[in-house]
């Protein structure tokens, strides 16, 4: 849902910065690992320390590297097999690093911290599905066959669970994270379900066609 924007931020709003680090002779590869450790160093010292509204918008001024790499390869003729794989692999560590992050804060305690046990098994849960709705399509896809779909791609759940974690903090209003969490939670193993029985109806098409062509090639 969320994807139809890449082009206008990239494009436009981040366009300067595109070409200055093209001028600086910096590589996308390096944009897209030093946005990971920002997005990871904001998630990972901020959240655990109740610091929610300060680690979102760390984590948000590092998260733009995801737009301006892409486009910076572009631009660069440089875009690569490689280059896709490493922003890939990246983006799933710092996905890691937010939920990573939020779980450390529901499993401490103190005026300051989430202290929940429910809520830290949710974050727990969100992170797991979300690594398995990435895995899917990218095994599905290795083996020939298509798994995109669902209801919660990367994009939705980063910036959904950074935007009402953020209003939360600064609203003073918690419940906005927690119904943030759960609603992840939800649409992440419909995702995943989802995508297992597109993939399990195009591996039984294709195995019955396997069949079929075996049994003509006996009959012959």
């Amino acid at each position: 849902m969320l994807e139809r924007f890449k082009e206008f931020w990239a494009g436009t709003l981040l366009h300067p910065f595109v070409r200055l680090f093209i001028r600086m002779g910096i590589s996308p590869d390096a944009v897209t690992l030093v946005g990971t450790l920002g997005v990871s160093a904001g998630a990972l010292i901020f959240f655990p320390r109740g610091e929610l509204l300060i680690g979102v918008l760390f984590i948000t001024a590092f998260v733009f590297s995801d737009l301006i790499d892409g486009r910076m390869a572009r631009e660069m003729g440089r875009v690569s097999k490689f280059g896709a794989f490493w922003d890939s692999t990246l983006d799933r560590i710092g996905d890691g690093a937010i939920f990573g992050g939020l779980a450390l804060y529901f499993a401490g305690t103190g005026a300051h911290q989430g202290d929940s046990y429910l809520y830290l098994c949710v974050t727990l849960w969100c992170l797991v599905m979300g690594s398995v709705t990435s895995y899917a399509r990218a095994r599905a896809e290795s083996l020939g066959m298509d798994a995109k779909g669902g209801i919660a791609e990367r994009a939705d759940r980063l910036v959904s669970i950074l935007v009402m974690t953020g209003l939360g903090a600064l609203l003073d209003l918690p419940i906005l994270m927690y119904v943030t969490l759960w609603a992840l939670a939800v649409a992440s193993t419909y995702t995943v379900v989802f995508r297992v029985l597109k993939v399990r109806r195009q591996a039984l098409a294709l195995d019955a066609a396997a069949a079929g062509s075996a049994e003509g090639e006996t009959d012959s």
